[in-house]
Order: structure tokens, then sequence, then C-alpha cells
């Protein structure tokens, strides 16, 4: 088969990593791709969001199936296109793809079907959503109703900052058309994870559970970024714990959506909170979640081609799927100044030393004239490391990375122990 990554991150490297090991992937492409996923695939320079050239581009070169990774080509309807046009994808259609594009539509299906969640309640009018925000108190939580490659989420602990976050998104467009709108929510506390799911639009196949770190600094301190890394399995996510899951949040989203017409066929990112009531839905994604798909992964021990042609076509019942016993840990080396501005083409050193006792996964690289790996991103690679057990995972991962330099890298030192 001729497959067609469409991407260009971390997780799309390790998408592109596990396909390669397929024998049913003759010939690999990625669009755009990126430093490390062109040793694996050939890098084709279309933006991932331009729905046209990608799907033009994906029929004039024959391809048989297309992996839709981010969540942008999802939610313009990249797959309902590339099926118009007769090419079968993984991924959910834009009907489906909206659990994530719009978390004020996610909340509204939760509470309509009885999913756990947070309390909530949805602003289009500033001054409402700044009086809402002082009637209720801090801490309290405050969400871009769009995409905001996974930064519209604040966290605040005071009505000040909650109410500067809510003027950010609202007043200042800081997200542009993405914040618009904002659920308020309440601030649940407990530990959290997530469960990336394979779906078929009716069965549902959890992966191992992951644990991402969102903060930019040990001790979960700073802004909030795309993730700083991820371990697999989470410690926190017992067996009793997923049958709960199972039953109260998984088939019921599941059969939800296709109640609603929306059947999803793709994976759904369960992004959860283990509170003292019960295991509630903190959001949803309609994509593997990045760093936890470098993690989760490393783990798989079946062909990922056929759990993507399963989701496709319906047949999830009957697949048998298996996964490595131990855990993972994903380490991301992110840009200087990350998630804030910071400067790109800077050369890296260490690869192939970091490659021997672990898996280098690019996020934001590029290759220089002279073949050279530059940085081209803030998250930059996402060093992963498998082991019996957590710990050595964990410690693998970080020596690892000692063999990895590029002017202003930095990472935490605390991944998996917080």
């Amino acid at each position: 088969m001729n497959v067609l990554i469409v991407g260009g991150g971390g997780r799309e490297h390790a998408i592109a990593w596990a396909l390669s090991k397929s024998d049913k992937v003759d010939h690999l492409y990625c669009a755009p791709g990126n430093g490390g996923i062109a040793a694996i695939a050939q890098c084709v320079p279309i933006a991932a969001t331009d729905v046209k050239a990608m799907v033009d581009w994906a029929v004039d070169n024959h391809m048989d199936f297309v992996v839709v990774a981010p969540d942008d080509p999802l939610a313009l309807g990249m797959v309902d296109e590339l099926d118009k046009a007769g090419i079968p994808a993984f991924g959910p259609n834009a009907a489906a793809a909206i659990i994530e594009a719009s978390k004020s539509f996610s909340k509204t299906l939760m509470e309509k079907y009885h999913i756990p969640t947070a309390r909530h309640k949805t602003f289009t009018d500033m001054d409402q959503a700044l009086a809402y925000v002082a009637q209720q108190g801090a801490p309290i939580v405050v969400k871009a109703d769009g995409l905001a490659l996974g930064k519209g989420v604040v966290v605040a602990q005071t009505v000040d900052e909650a109410q500067k976050a809510v003027r950010a998104m609202m007043g200042d467009h800081k997200f542009g058309d993405a914040g618009a709108k904002v659920v308020i929510e309440e601030c649940m506390t407990g530990p959290e994870v997530t469960v990336l799911a394979f779906c078929d639009g009716e069965h549902i196949l959890p992966m191992p559970s992951s644990q991402d770190h969102k903060r930019a600094y040990d001790g979960n301190q700073g802004p909030n970024t795309g993730g700083m890394g991820a371990i697999s399995p989470s410690p926190n996510y017992t067996p009793e714990i997923a049958k709960r899951c199972m039953e109260e949040i998984f088939l019921p989203t599941v059969a939800a959506l296709k109640a609603e017409g929306r059947p999803f066929h793709g994976v759904i990112y369960f992004g959860l909170m283990l509170t003292p009531d019960g295991p509630k839905v903190v959001e949803y994604n309609a994509r593997f979640g990045d760093p936890e798909c470098q993690a989760v992964l490393s783990l798989l021990d079946s062909d990922l081609m056929d759990l993507f042609l399963a989701c496709r076509n319906g047949t999830l019942d009957q697949v048998d799927v298996r996964w490595k016993e131990g855990a993972a840990c994903c380490l991301v080396l992110a840009s200087g100044g990350y998630p804030g501005s910071y400067a790109k083409g800077y050369p890296i050193t260490g690869l192939e030393e970091a490659s021997q006792t672990a898996t280098v996964f690019h996020a934001g690289t590029k290759l220089g004239k002279d073949g050279a790996v530059l940085t081209n991103g803030g998250r930059v690679l996402g060093v992963t490391a498998t082991g019996p057990d957590l710990e050595a995972a964990i410690q693998g991962a970080y020596v690892s990375a000692k063999h990895i330099h590029f002017i202003d890298m930095h990472y935490r030192t605390d991944i998996g122990r917080v």
C-alpha cells in the first residue's frame, strides 16, 4: 500500500515509525514531515491544513490510505474530502471531530448522555463571562472553545487570573476565532490520566493509559505547553478505574456520537481526572495526543496498519492487539523560550548516540543544506525509552537525552515523578 501521513510533529514521527514496520505498507509518505521522518518516509512540502492541495496530491500520486493525524485538518474536513476522492483515511470526519474542535459541543454531549465531567457554563459575551468568574470564585478553569494548539486552557488560582484569561481570549483574541466563545468550568482535583482508544464507529479498544506533563517547568510550574513529556502506563490507572471508565465514559461516548449521527472512526483521546467522586472527563481530543502517542506506540506489539484499517472498516472487534510488558517514557527536549518565543535553526548533535539506547522522535526539526539536523520548532525532540518498569523507562530516557545538545535546549527533570 501507498500510505500518506498528514502532519509533521513528534506524533507523526511515532506513527511513521510504527507503520514502517508493517508488511502492508510498501511506500510511506509524510506531508510536510520533518528532519527525522525524512529517514523513513518521503516528505512532501504541503501544509497539513491545506486540504485541497493534500487531497489533490494523494489522488495524483495514487495513495491507497491516508492517516490524518493533527487536529486542524480533521476539523477542516480533510477526511470528508478524501472520502469524496475515493481514498480511505484514518481519522474522524468533521462531524465527529467536533468533539475536539468545540469544547462547548463536547460539554453539551456529555451533559445530554450523562457522561461524568466538570460543572460548566459557556459564554459568547465577555462581560457575562467576567461576572460569572467573579460570582464563582477561584480556582476555576477557563477554556477557549476552539482549537488553540493545546494552549487554550488556563487553570486559574485567583479570580484576577481567570478574568485576565477571559479578556485575553475574548477581548484580545489571543487564539483568534477559537476564543470567541469560552467554556468556564469548576476546577476538579485528582490525578490526571490520558487514555487513547481506537474506535470504529461502534467498538472501542483502549490503549495502555498514559500521563502527560503540560507545564513548562519542574514541579508542574510555569505556563501550559503542548506537553513536555509522557509516561505509559499511568500508575494511577488501576484495573478497577479502567472498568469504571469503560462503563461510564468510553462506551457511552461512542454510543452518544453514533446516536447523534456522528459515528467516530479513529482515535479518541480521553483526558480524565480521577476525582474523589470517580473518573470524569477533562476533555476529548479527536486524535492521538502528543507526546502520549510516542510513549504508547512504543509499547505496541501489533501491526498498527491492521488497527488503522479495522477502525476504518468497522472491524475493530475482530482485531487481536498485543502490547509489550513494561513501561515507556517520552522526554521532550524543547527550544529555549518555549512555549513563548524561541529561535530556530540551531544544529543538533548527539542524535546517533542517543538512538543507541532510546528512540528519538523528531517534533520540530528540519534538514540543513549539508544534511545536518536543525531545530525548527518549540518542542524539538521526544527521547523515548522503554523498560521492564516505569523507573527503568524514565532512567533510560534521561540517560539517552544527555547525549543530545543544541543551543538553549531545555527539558523537565521530573517527568514521571510528579
